[in-house]
């Protein structure tokens, strides 16, 4: 009994008995479903029932399929608008307020609450401002949900609208990090605040920076809430993604196993771009 005490007294193994519950979660909950995902992927099921096994054939269809290239189409869009605006918008927020003193708490608190908002109500809101008949629409004489050449970027829109606030919160705790030194060295030098963004705050905030590019990039090809919501990919799969393409093949199609595929080959895509970071952040030898 005493030599169990000490056992558990050892740092490493208390250690691995808090962290139990949590790995036994992630096993049931993430671990055993990606292995039944990659299974179903592999065959040919409807949801219900006996599945059969077809080999590779869901993937060789995949990449033919016209509805699952637009969809990987849409987004790339969405991945790259979301690398560069709400990016830019939330560097220049933070960047904004970090050199203010009064009332940032305030626009701390003003920009996070369209995050913190449910994005059923985010949604149900600008699907009323953008109405073609008696919002923003009808002002202008567009559709933009409507048109299929305004309706991925209006989707877009809102989304960033719910989304930008929060990287700005994010971006400012890390440029509250930074060494004032560096700034006061920097205005010695003559360096005025553009200069002192891009020679100081920029290089200072890299790994953050980095941190947030990657999970842009993973969540822009998990998107699918404001989507759905708004369009339901459509009009004329105008707005499909990825995932709006896997929610359609496996409940209106019956067609699981595909969606699986289509599941197997979003988390590849997500697996690459953390390997990635994960490899530059080992040879910059970043902190996040």
């Amino acid at each position: 009994m005493t030599t169990l005490r000490r056992q558990v007294r050892d740092p490493r193994i208390s250690g691995w008995l808090f962290l139990m519950p949590l790995v036994a979660v992630n096993l049931f909950v993430v671990l055993i479903p990606s292995v039944f995902s990659v299974y179903y992927s592999l065959t040919d099921w409807s949801g219900a029932g006996a599945a059969k096994l077809v080999g590779l054939a869901n993937y060789r269809e995949l990449f033919g399929d016209d509805e699952f290239l637009n969809g990987l189409w849409h987004n790339l869009i969405w991945t790259i608008f979301f690398l560069v605006v709400p990016m830019s918008m939330g560097l220049f927020g933070a960047y904004t307020l970090s050199r203010i003193r009064r009332f940032r708490l305030m626009f701390r608190v003003l920009y996070f609450i369209p995050y913190i908002v449910a994005s059923v109500v985010n949604a149900s809101i600008w699907e009323s401002i953008l109405d073609p008949r008696s919002g923003l629409g009808s002002v202008f004489g567009i559709n933009p949900l409507g048109d299929g050449r305004l309706a991925l970027w209006s989707v877009q829109f809102v989304n960033n609208w719910a989304w930008w606030g929060f990287l700005v919160v994010v971006f400012l705790a890390a440029m509250q990090g930074v060494n004032p030194a560096l700034y006061e060295a920097a205005e010695i030098d003559g360096a005025g605040p553009t200069r002192q963004f891009f020679s100081v705050t920029l290089p200072a905030i890299r790994p953050t920076f980095a941190f947030l590019g990657l999970m842009t990039i993973i969540w822009s090809f998990l998107a699918f809430d404001y989507v759905y919501i708004m369009t339901q990919g459509g009009p004329a799969g105008a707005t499909d993604l990825l995932s709006t393409v896997l929610y359609r093949k496996a409940f209106s199609d019956l067609r699981a196993g595909y969606a699986s595929a289509v599941g197997v080959v979003m988390a590849l895509i997500s697996a690459v771009v953390v390997a990635t970071y994960l490899v530059i952040r080992r040879v910059k030898e970043w902190e996040i």
